[in-house]
């Protein structure tokens, strides 16, 4: 196990594979090991270093929030615990605000950017429905209904059930605690990047699911649209957790973007 200090915050990393390096960086409330449909297959022609991000798995649960800058210290704190300069950077929803940040705070150590189902955070935002975001802030529920209850609305109603329940079984092996994902969640909502992304240089791929109710595909096109050059991809039959609706779909696009 590998750890590094940031802010007077521990955090989990580790490494798998050889070749360029590729930062992994989750979404909220999820571990590292939730990666675990896509490192494999960027492990064969890659060196992938995935963090816990403070909160939650095997970093710290320090007080919040978090901010999403603070997220992207921690991320650089990490490369350079591991001793990498520049990396691709691949964000997935929160973690891809982390990425968005990132590029924008360490433009000189982001050789490209994939941006998931994510936002560029503040009013320009497509917003999801009200009842989606009730369940996402665990309104009237706790948090272990909420987990249930999301469920819909982040898979697409084709996925058979077995891969969701894979899903779902790993993660209930590292649950953030109510702490760590409050923080988490204070850091999403008070962050915006809309303005400022226009700035990123780095060659840019945005990956959607269509069918996304938790972070509406519109949010995908806004990205794309504001950062020079950024490529778009929309997935039919994907929602949010796009890498478990539509793996292979997915690999293939990232696979041919780096």
């Amino acid at each position: 196990m590998s750890f590094v200090q940031n802010q007077g915050t521990k955090l989990y990393w580790d490494e798998q594979g050889r070749g360029e390096p590729v930062l992994l960086i989750m979404g909220l409330g999820y571990p590292s090991s939730l990666w675990h449909r896509t490192r494999p297959m960027l492990a064969q022609d890659f060196r992938t270093v995935a963090l816990d991000n403070r909160g939650v798995g095997l970093s710290d649960v320090p007080s919040g929030p978090y901010s999403i800058s603070t997220m992207a210290s921690d991320a650089a704190a990490v490369l350079d615990a591991a001793g990498v300069s520049n990396a691709h950077v691949f964000g997935v929803s929160m973690g891809g605000m982390v990425a968005q940040e990132f590029a924008l705070q360490y433009p000189a150590r982001t050789r490209s950017l994939i941006l998931g189902c994510t936002s560029p955070g503040g009013p320009s935002v497509v917003r999801a429905e009200r009842k989606v975001s009730d369940i996402l802030m665990a309104r009237d529920m706790s948090l272990e209904q909420a987990r249930a209850a999301i469920l819909p609305y982040i898979y697409d109603a084709d996925t058979p059930r077995e891969k969701i329940e894979e899903d779902v079984t790993l993660r209930r092996q590292c649950l953030p605690s109510q702490e760590g994902y409050t923080a988490q969640l204070q850091g999403i909502l008070a962050w915006e990047a809309y303005s400022r992304i226009a700035q990123i240089t780095a060659p840019t791929l945005v990956i959607h699911g269509k069918s996304d109710a938790l972070v509406p595909p519109g949010n995908g096109e806004l990205i794309a649209a504001r950062i020079p050059g950024a490529k778009l991809v929309l997935l039919d039959h994907a929602s949010h957790l796009f890498l478990t609706d539509q793996t292979q779909a997915a690999h293939n696009h990232i696979r041919e973007f780096l």
